[in-house]
């Protein structure tokens, strides 16, 4: 029974797509986002490709605790360094344009230290949030490079 449904979105979805246009999807090269488009209509999807993907390679070390292509946020969970077993870090990205530019990303790290008394609050250093978006951007451009090149 369960089938059915399954089988009708199946078969509807390749005729429905089919009436909005012959158009292929296009890459925006600014926003690395996929652009569907038909007849007046466009339609495109999600944030920034290109610092999203960069913010994940970026974070990839980090375990992560929620990631929201459309909404532009990611956000990991507790990190603990090896070498560090009495800190720990989270980090919060914010993704808040659709452009490529630097002020298109907003980094957040929170840091925390552990005591006698359980882990508490700590200051984190401005500057691991500044190198964290440094590096995030330094890589969206080496992906929409790529992007380039490619094609």
């Amino acid at each position: 029974m369960r089938i059915l449904p399954v089988l009708f979105c199946a078969l509807a979805l390749p005729l429905a797509l089919s009436a909005c246009g012959s158009d292929t999807p296009t890459t925006d090269m600014d926003t690395g986002a996929t652009i569907v488009a038909g007849g007046n209509s466009r339609l495109t999807l999600g944030v920034n490709s290109y610092l999203w993907h960069a913010s994940l390679d970026t974070l990839s070390f980090m375990p992560l605790q929620s990631a929201d292509p459309f909404g532009g946020v990611i956000i990991s969970d507790w990190y603990v360094a090896p070498s560090a077993p009495d800190e720990r870090l989270k980090v919060t990205i914010y993704i808040m344009d659709r452009d490529l530019r630097a002020d298109a990303l907003k980094v957040s790290v929170f840091r925390q230290t552990r005591s006698a008394n359980g882990w508490s609050d700590a200051a984190a250093s401005p500057d691991t949030a500044h190198r964290l978006e440094d590096s995030i951007l330094t890589r969206a451009r080496e992906l929409r490079l790529a992007t380039l090149n490619q094609g």
